[in-house]
């Protein structure tokens, strides 16, 4: 929304607060009234059928299913149909699209699959839930969605990656509490690692958690400008500002003895065992910096007890750069066709309403500002979930949004790159290996 058309809301509002104070309490009454049957009428109005696909199954299938409950109550003549496509999502849609008959809705992970298909003319823009988006979620949720310059995407189902989670005997052990800031959480593991465990545990045979952990700390001394401008590969990626990143994070990687099993030992272990290593019996490090899925690796891997035994912090900020910032992932509601009941339905999913189905069941995340964090089921969840509606810089998780040869492929690119940074330390190579990898992927 432009600031003129926030004045003339503005003015609206008031002209229409001094003419209900004119008219008296009855009025007010009656005006209030009449909204609500309008708005009510109109909802009775859309009709129709709704189709969706996700990946979603099992409990999250329910979950979605209750959600869409909810929409067919609020739209009682439109019936909403879910179909899942499993980890066979992208390429179902992409037969679908090339077919011509996708659903009306799809709920995707791959921001690259917004593109591809905007790319294709496949997908509808749905800039008309623009200004809401931009007002309960905020600016950067609109860029997240956004290709050429309209709104396609809206990011429902979110997940926030910016998270560190520990082990609360052993930080009270040490004598150490969450750190305020990079310095304090710098000074810890120091601590940490001379009381007698580990400060880190890193699951470097997968190569997105170094990604991850890169990203979190570019965003926080590069800043988000620079942050759009690399991923998009405006910048390269031996960019001063890329250079300091992979310094600090040589802070993290660079000391073996603040690694549980040293370099070699976190090359060779994997996400899961990351996290159990930190809440096993006996704890082989204090603390996993990884995404708020940590939380149900911790329940399904180990007896440790939230709060009791584990709990979670923010990814620290660092100094010179934006406070309160979230790198996360996450779902993005796209629509193949520009009908009625579509537009209910995407309207429907940008609404808090929506998101408290799902978030009072678990497992769920919403970037709504105007959604009661209150309505998540536990403690934990308040805050990974709460920091998504409070965050004040938000970006979408950067080796997603690259081409997959550079971010997201075992063995090459960024995680293969990124697993020889942990071996060797070695920051002008890498830059340098970073760069030609990714001149390779996006010239083609």
């Amino acid at each position: 929304m432009t600031i003129p058309t926030r004045m003339a809301a503005v003015l609206a509002a008031l002209m229409l607060a001094l003419g209900v104070a004119a008219c008296g309490g009855d009025d007010e009454e009656d005006a209030g009234t009449t909204q609500a049957q309008t708005t009510e009428e109109a909802t009775k109005d859309v009709s129709g059928t709704v189709s969706t696909m996700a990946i979603w199954s099992g409990p999250e299938q329910e979950a979605f299913r209750a959600v869409l409950d909810g929409f067919e109550k609020k739209y009682p003549g439109v019936k909403a149909r879910y179909d899942s496509a499993g980890d066979q999502l992208p390429t179902v849609l992409s037969t679908a699209v090339e077919g011509g008959k996708p659903p009306d809705v799809a709920i995707v992970g791959q921001p690259g699959l917004v593109e591809q298909f905007q790319a294709k003319d496949a997908l509808k823009p749905i800039d008309f839930i623009k200004d809401t988006v931009e007002q309960d979620f905020g600016e950067d949720w609109v860029k997240v969605g956004t290709v050429d310059g309209k709104l396609y995407g809206l990011l429902f189902k979110a997940a926030n990656k910016s998270t560190v989670w520990f082990n609360t005997q052993v930080f009270e052990d040490a004598g150490v509490e969450p750190p305020e800031d990079w310095q304090g959480f710098l000074d810890n593991a120091q601590t940490l690692t001379q009381a007698g465990t580990p400060a880190y545990s890193l699951g470097g045979a997968d190569g997105w958690t170094l990604t991850d952990l890169f990203e979190n700390i570019y965003l926080r001394t590069a800043g988000p400008e620079k942050y759009d401008q690399l991923a998009e590969h405006e910048i390269p990626w031996t960019d001063e500002s890329v250079i300091k990143a992979l310094e600090e994070m040589k802070k993290v990687t660079g000391d073996r003895q603040n690694i549980a099993g040293g370099t070699r030992g976190a090359l060779q272990t994997e996400f899961p065992t990351s996290v159990s290593q930190v809440f096993g019996d006996p704890p082989k490090a204090a603390q996993v910096i990884e995404g708020d899925f940590v939380a149900g690796v911790i329940t399904a891997e180990t007896k440790a007890k939230p709060q009791q035994d584990f709990d979670v912090f923010a990814f620290p900020s660092i100094e010179g750069g934006p406070e309160n910032a979230v790198v996360g992932g996450g779902d993005t509601a796209i629509m193949f066709s520009d009908s009625p009941a579509s537009r209910a339905l995407m309207e429907y999913l940008a609404t808090p309403e929506a998101a408290e189905i799902w978030a009072r069941r678990g497992g769920f995340a919403s970037g709504n500002k105007n959604l009661d964090a209150n309505v998540y089921p536990d403690e934990i969840t308040r805050k990974t979930a709460g920091a998504l509606g409070e965050a004040e810089t938000f970006r979408f998780d950067m080796s997603d949004l690259a081409p997959a040869e550079f971010g997201a492929t075992p063995g090459k690119g960024e995680w293969k790159i990124l697993q020889d940074f942990l071996s060797n330390g070695d920051v002008q190579k890498t830059a340098q290996a970073l760069e030609r990898a990714a001149k390779r992927a996006y010239e083609k």
